[in-house]
Parts: structure tokens; sequence; C-alpha cells
């Protein structure tokens, strides 16, 4: 007996979806391969450690973005705080003269507060302020680039030299052969993924992005766990700014330029809806390794100017927008 078209339909329905959230890992797969193809030394331990270290940065702040567009909101200004954090940072350590390592470590802990508070200016303004969080985020976007320029008066802060010198194995140091950045952000993924996965946070979060009326009904305290989640997103910057500033040793005005759409970019092609009331950061940590594996093989190849990886970003979350219109 033939089944009826109503469960050929459910069937269908639920292999698509399955398939769907599949398809981040399967063009990682797929682009690695084509990536060896095109040029063996991709394939290479160095090369897969580097790709991978150049994903921390950006990784890291996705998953604190995951829950923020996941909620139903969004965080245009990432890269203009983490600017900004890493240039207060600097100055921070650099007061340190007579005990370097202190400056470093205290240096370390302000940052992740200035995140953190920046942060929960940002979900104060949109829940108390009653703001939207695109008019918020671009506002605080060009407050802070230009609270940097002007500590730095238009050129750069650069970390002293023995300062440098404590700091720099954050960046170049490594544990059992993976770097440290590496490190951190499977650890940061991690704890998103268990934030999301297993706390009510997590659930509250989803609830809220799917439907913020009805989760009020349900007693969900909507404010307090959108202030919540911009703080963590607030917070993943400083991680991710801390694991940044020893590579050049410096914060310029140009500093973390693109950081939000390379972040939001993970998020949305890992599978979370723009909409917000689903989110994966499995598939976010996924995201974010593709998008770096697309400039990698720029870099490595000629198919087009590596100048034009951020179009090609811009591209992949207009297509992957498109895809999830259905969603």
């Amino acid at each position: 007996m033939l089944p009826a078209p109503a469960d050929l339909f459910v069937v269908f329905r639920r292999t698509w979806s399955h398939l769907s959230g599949l398809g981040p890992l399967i063009g990682l797969i797929l682009l690695c391969v084509a990536g060896t193809l095109l040029n063996p030394d991709f394939a290479t331990l160095d090369n897969l450690m580097n790709v991978l270290t150049r994903t921390a940065f950006i990784g890291i702040i996705a998953v604190g973005m995951t829950f923020v567009i996941m909620s139903g909101g969004i965080d245009l200004s990432v890269g203009s705080m983490a600017a900004l954090i890493a240039g207060c940072v600097i100055l921070f350590m650099n007061h340190f003269t007579d005990n370097p390592l202190s400056g470093v470590v205290f240096g370390a802990l302000f940052a992740l507060v200035l995140g953190a508070l920046f942060g929960t200016l940002h979900g104060l303004l949109i829940t108390k302020g009653q703001i939207e969080a695109f008019v918020v985020t671009l506002g605080t976007l060009g407050i802070f680039r230009a609270c940097l320029t002007w500590l730095a008066d238009g050129g750069a802060l650069t970390l002293a030299d023995t300062q440098a010198d404590i700091y720099s194995p954050v960046y170049y140091g490594s544990l059992l052969g993976v770097p440290i950045p590496v490190w951190v952000f499977a650890i940061v993924a991690l704890a998103g993924g268990l934030l999301l996965n297993r706390t009510a946070f997590g659930r509250y979060a989803q609830a809220i992005g799917s439907n913020e009326q009805v989760a009020r009904y349900a007693a969900i305290r909507v404010d307090r766990i959108k202030i919540l989640t911009y703080a963590l997103l607030g917070l993943c910057v400083g991680i991710a700014t801390l694991l940044y500033v020893p590579r050049l040793g410096s914060a310029t005005p140009s500093t973390g330029l693109l950081w939000e759409l390379e972040a939001i970019a993970a998020v949305v092609v890992g599978g979370t809806t723009l909409k917000g009331g689903e989110g994966r950061i499995v598939g976010t940590v996924i995201g974010a390794i593709l998008l770096s594996v697309i400039s990698n093989i720029l870099n490595l190849t000629s198919i087009i100017s590596v100048y034009l990886n951020a179009a090609v970003q811009g591209v992949v979350i207009i297509i992957v927008a498109f895809l999830q219109r259905g969603r």
C-alpha cells in the first residue's frame, strides 16, 4: 500500500529540515576539497592552524552574536567596540611601568569588564530606552571608533615593549601544538553551546526571538534576558580583543573594521535566523570557519582579488538570508 501524499510531505519536510541543518557543514567540506584541489598547501597542518587562529577572533564574537540575533536583536558596533577596548587596554597596561606583569593581568580583567559594560549599556538603551537595536548600535558604532581616534590622536596606540613581551604568548603561544586562540575559541564555543541548550537562559532567548509578546505572557523577564544577551556579546568582544591585541601590539582607527559584518555572516551562515527564534552555536562555529576558509582560499589562489573578501561575505549573507525567507 502506497503512503498517503500527506505522509510523504511530512517525510520530505523532516528530511529537508535535517539536510538544511547540515548545509553549513556540507558547504565547509566542499570548500575544503576545492581548496585542496586548487592549492595543495591548503591541506597542510600549518595552514589549518592558521585558519583556525584567524577564525578565533570573529568566532568568539559570533558566539555572543548568536544569542543577540536569536533573541531578535542585532549589534552593528562590535568592531568599533573591539577597537575602543583595545585602545583602552593598551593605555591601561602601559601605565604599569614598574610591574608590567600586573599591568597585563589587570588589563585583561579591564577588557572583560569594559566589554560587559558596553554590552549592558546597549541592552539598557534598547529595553529601558525603547530604542531599536539597529539605531542604538549604529550610533555607538560611530561613538566607539571616534573615541579611539581621539585617544590615539588619529594615529596608533602602541603597547610598551616590556608588556608586549609578556603579553605576546597569548596570541603566538601554543598548548599541545594548538595555538592559544584556538583553545580559547573552543572553550567559548563549548560554554555557549551549554548555555544555549542546557539552561533556561538559552530557552528564554529563543522564546523571545520567536514571539516577544507571548514570552511576556509566559512570565519571562524579557528585558532582563535581552540585557544579558548584549552583556554576553560585549564579554565575548572583550575576550576576542584580548587575543587580538598581542598580534600587532597596537590599536588604530581601522582596528576591528568590518568585524560586525563577519560576525553576523558567521551567525547567519550557521543557521541562526535573522528574525530570531532559532540559533545553533555549532552552526555558528562552522559558519565562522567556513568564512575563514573562503578568505584563506582567496589568499592561496588567484581566483579573485583578496580585496573582494568583504564583498564575498556580503554576497553570502544575502544568499543565506534569501534561503531563510521561508523560515
